[in-house]
């Protein structure tokens, strides 16, 4: 039994955790706390913006499949934190964000930068803690590591007065050991569990064209092995959402690849045709479902979800399991048997074949040519982040995931400045793997004060900015609904993103021309020594195709450029 600082022993407990990392920013409500970090073997990542921070712990998570913890300040260093918080909350990502606060004495009089943290993030959150009793500080981090890794993971608020923290508590580390050392006893499926898994497979053995959705959840559980293996011995088709990417190797021959607003179109096809769908771990998002009346018209729809919130919200289904996809999928892949569905099989083979996902190529330098060359040159086996636009859609539809934990992004919240943060906390988590992030030119600029992070870390991330000029998500949407009136999409004023790069002492490559394409990324690839930015000038007109009208059903995929103005979409962007 040791006498310590309730911030001293927060530290200990998170390195009982095997917390590895602490990505923040320091202030005076938090001081006690970054004052302990002096003398704990867990390295603190400064980042430059709090935000930043966030997204570091995020990709950190994603990328390595533990808890990624936040470190910050009180009043506008804690609300800088919530677009990263609610990015992990939107795709079910577990983090810890520690914040600094007044004195509990000053709690309610305005006291300097106080700020409700707790309430302000009470939405965005799995829970949130606001501690007053400092004795409470072991089992308050073992209880919310818990609850942020456990069941749906996400984000939960540990908010910790300046005073609390600095008073003296007993901490006993072998209690602490002990709680998180207990024997996890392996998950079982209950006997209704087991009922609601023997009738979808009833209904999956009397279809003639099946389909699976494999969504965010899969991966979130380590099923990626089991859907492979339940796909193969059915031989049925998958398709994969934004998130889920590398859940189902996207080369393999039964992956239709990515579905929905500018997923393949022959995914989307599917979709129309198929007579039943099961939903792995998809919650059936707008950007999947489109017009949720008109999704799937013709199918069953099976659903397997670890949150009973996501049964039904968006989709009624006709069968579901709630609970782990891995456990669940376990048990279907002992009991499926392989469907004879040649004809659908050739079917969705022909429609791919005539509705082929190409690149565009030549001059002015397209995107999308670019993002093919990535993805030949890497063999697909890089770590890839990315910001949220068209290079997002780009990356997805050319840069084919295999692995699990391989394709990093934001897909509910689509949080523009994600990728650069988001690929530091992944280079950390994977220090021996080629990590790539890829932004625009509007998105970077939300976040380029992390290229001093990722320089003065040594991380040899491979930085893309993808350059039009342009917000040119925005400005596509403008072009095809809104006859063509452009509105706050020009970028004017764009640094020299090489030069940038070399203030912050990180070597610049810069490619505006097709016929350079290959070598130049062959030589940014080969760059060894720390970070390095590749500024690519692209065409400033490229649009995104195929694309699902926002509100749509994928009947209404547009393929190609239409040559009239599109009705005005019913969903966002």
């Amino acid at each position: 039994m040791n006498l310590l600082t309730c911030a001293k022993t927060l530290l200990k407990c998170l390195e009982d955790l095997g917390v590895e990392y602490i990505f923040g920013y320091p202030g005076g409500a938090a001081i006690n706390m970054f004052d302990a970090l002096v003398d704990s073997p867990i390295q603190l990542i400064l980042a430059r913006h709090e935000q930043g921070a966030t997204h570091m712990a995020d990709g950190y998570a994603r990328a390595s499949g533990r808890v990624g913890v936040v470190l910050v300040t009180s009043g506008p260093g804690a609300l800088n934190t919530v677009t990263g918080i609610m990015t992990a909350k939107m795709d079910s990502v577990p983090l810890l964000v520690i914040s600094g606060q007044t004195n509990s004495r000053h709690l309610g009089s305005d006291a300097f930068q106080e700020t409700d943290v707790f309430g302000v993030t009470m939405p965005i959150v799995k829970h949130s803690y606001l501690i007053l009793n400092p004795d409470e500080i072991t089992d308050i981090i073992y209880e919310a590591h818990k609850i942020a890794t456990s069941g749906r993971p996400g984000p939960v608020l540990i908010d910790i007065p300046k005073d609390i923290s600095g008073k003296m508590v007993s901490y006993d580390p072998n209690q602490f050991k002990v709680a998180i050392k207990k024997k996890i006893l392996r998950q079982t499926l209950t006997q209704e569990q087991m009922a609601q898994a023997d009738h979808m497979l009833d209904l999956i053995g009397r279809s003639q064209r099946p389909l699976l959705l494999v969504g965010h959840g899969a991966l979130l559980s380590g099923a990626s092995q089991e859907v492979r293996m339940f796909a193969e011995k059915l031989s049925v088709p998958v398709t994969n959402t934004l998130l889920a990417k590398g859940a189902f190797s996207e080369n393999h021959p039964l992956s239709l690849g990515m579905l929905g607003m500018h997923g393949n179109a022959y995914a989307n096809y599917a979709t129309t045709r198929c007579d039943l769908i099961l939903s792995i771990g998809s919650r059936f998002d707008d950007r999947i479902a489109g017009n949720a009346h008109k999704f799937c018209p013709l199918a069953k729809k099976l659903h397997i979800d670890i949150d009973p919130g996501e049964i039904g919200k968006v989709i009624t289904p006709d069968a579901f399991v709630c609970g782990d996809a891995k456990v669940i999928l376990e048990y279907m892949v002992e009991r499926c048997r392989m469907l004879a569905i040649d004809p659908w099989l050739k079917e969705l083979n022909d429609y791919r074949e005539k509705h082929p996902l190409v690149a565009s190529t030549g001059d002015p330098l397209q995107a999308s040519q670019v993002m093919s060359w990535l993805h030949q040159l890497t063999e697909g086996k890089a770590v890839v982040t990315t910001d949220v636009g068209q290079h997002q859609m780009w990356a997805a539809q050319f840069y084919l995931a295999e692995r699990p934990d391989h394709w990093i992004t934001s897909g509910g919240a689509g949080t523009m400045g994600y990728g650069l943060s988001a690929a530091i906390g992944a280079q950390l988590a994977k220090p021996g793997s080629l990590v790539i992030s890829i932004s625009g030119d509007g998105g970077f600029q939300m976040a380029q004060a992390e290229l001093a992070t990722a320089a003065i870390n040594s991380l040899p991330i491979k930085i893309f900015i993808i350059d039009n000029r342009c917000l040119g998500m925005v400005r596509q949407w403008q072009e095809l609904f809104f006859d063509n009136r452009e509105s706050g999409i020009e970028l004017e004023g764009n640094p020299d993103f090489v030069l940038l790069a070399k203030s912050y002492g990180i070597k610049g490559f810069y490619l505006d021309r097709s016929e350079d394409c290959q070598r130049v990324l062959e030589e940014a690839l080969a760059y060894k020594d720390g970070p390095c930015l590749i500024h690519v000038a692209v065409d400033r007109q490229e649009n995104v195709f195929p694309m699902v009208p926002a509100g749509s059903s994928a009947e209404e995929i547009v393929l190609s450029p239409p040559t009239v103005t599109l009705e005005k979409p019913t969903g966002s962007t």
